[in-house]
């Protein structure tokens, strides 16, 4: 078996397969794991306890959770394990557990929806497999096998389908997570680690449908992420150190975050969702921009969607570059901002109405005269969520 150093090494980028955002190589990583898990060999143990289906109109964000998750452990000595899908049920953890005490864990946040047709769909879910490799990667966990535990994840749906709701305005969310299983208090690669993915039935992110701004807090004190950091990798201690912040903003009267960085005041994302501005730039020229990856930002699947989507229209430029505060408030004295929004897996798009800065309360006009951009984005990833428009990007779940 290779040494953990030599599965773990981060591979190059000049030979990726799969369009990788930030550096790293995934599909070549496959070739260096020695043992890895199969999705033909899990094994199935159903509960002899089905609990009742909630009412999809009542679902509260990351409340209930299903009958079944899916587990697989890997060591040093073993390398990976058989995966299992059983009974939901406690992960025992040893006190010293690594994960616990230096966080060295990653997780992955996708849904499943049930079409018009009545078809189970994930949206482009490599794309968040390939992100969680190189989240892995980054924490020194072990590498896996992306297209395996995609498998895994569509049999544990499978197993689950009666789980996701029969609603257009509700879907299954699906939260993978890869821990350190180290029983240690050293501050090392872990020698032991688990993948976990456990499902909840949620509702729609804006109540009865709604497509309301947020108001926005931008305050350069606290940071979400800086160079060098691990802000482009999907990291539950990226969370954890937001909420202070987070709470500053609701007391300010705001709903989120417009996270600043650097003397420039670079705007980087909106709370946990990647920033787009719908402007005319500088020179004239109607576009939509969004920060670029250079390793502060989280490349997000809805991020490199709207990218796609708005490049296929043709009818703007449409650009990955630095924006500021100070870029920001010239646009708006000369009345060029048309439209600001955040996006991401649990809203898709969410419009920005306002941001405070420095005591004003500026507007942004993304509601006036209704979203055209937003709003058209929203519709088009939504309908291929949902089987209305037939896109490969909406990858069937099952035979039915």
């Amino acid at each position: 078996m290779a040494s953990l150093e030599q599965q773990q090494r981060a591979p190059g980028h000049q030979n990726c397969k799969n369009g990788c955002e930030n550096g790293a190589h995934c599909d070549g990583a496959n070739d260096r794991i020695q043992g890895a898990f199969k999705a033909s060999e899990i094994t199935i143990e159903l509960t002899t306890s089905p609990k009742e289906k909630p009412d999809p109109s009542t679902l509260v964000f990351g409340t209930a959770f299903t009958d079944h998750m899916f587990m697989v452990e890997w060591s040093v000595a073993k390398g990976w394990e058989k995966p299992t899908i059983k009974p939901f049920q406690n992960i025992p953890i040893h006190p010293a557990c690594s994960a616990l005490h230096y966080a060295i864990q990653l997780f992955e946040g996708l849904k499943a929806y049930r079409g018009v047709d009545g078809k189970i769909r994930l949206f482009r879910p490599q794309m968040n497999m390939d992100r969680m490799l190189r989240s892995a990667i980054r924490m020194t966990l072990p590498p896996f096998d992306q297209k395996e535990l995609l498998e895994c994840i569509k049999k544990l749906i499978d197993v689950e389908r009666e789980w996701v709701p029969k609603s257009t305005d509700a879907s299954l969310y699906i939260r993978p997570m890869f821990i350190s299983m180290e029983p240690s208090l050293g501050v090392k690669r872990p020698s032991k680690a688990a993948i976990f993915v456990i499902l909840s039935p949620v509702g729609a992110y804006f109540p009865s449908g709604a497509f309301n701004p947020v108001s926005l807090w931008a305050n350069p004190k606290y940071v979400r992420a800086w160079k060098g950091g691990t802000g482009d990798s999907k990291l539950g201690g990226n969370y954890g150190n937001a909420l202070f912040a987070q709470y500053e903003a609701q007391d300010a009267g705001c709903q989120q975050v417009l996270w600043l960085y650097g003397e420039d005041e670079q705007i980087t994302e909106v709370g946990t969702m990647n920033l787009f501005l719908y402007w005319t730039n500088e020179t004239g020229e109607l576009e939509l921009v969004t920060p670029p990856l250079d390793g502060i930002i989280l490349p997000g699947v809805t991020r490199r969607s709207i990218l796609d989507l708005a490049t296929k229209w043709g009818e703007f430029k449409v650009t990955e570059r630095y924006i500021t505060m100070n870029d920001l408030l010239t646009a708006l004295k000369e009345n060029r901002v048309k439209e600001m929004f955040g996006a991401g897996t649990a809203c898709v798009v969410c419009p920005v109405g306002a941001v405070q800065y420095k005591g004003e309360n500026l507007h942004i006009p993304t509601m006036e005269n209704g979203p055209k951009v937003a709003a058209r984005l929203l519709k088009e990833m939504v309908d291929i969520q949902y089987g209305r428009t037939e896109n490969s990007w909406g990858v069937v779940v099952g035979s039915s």
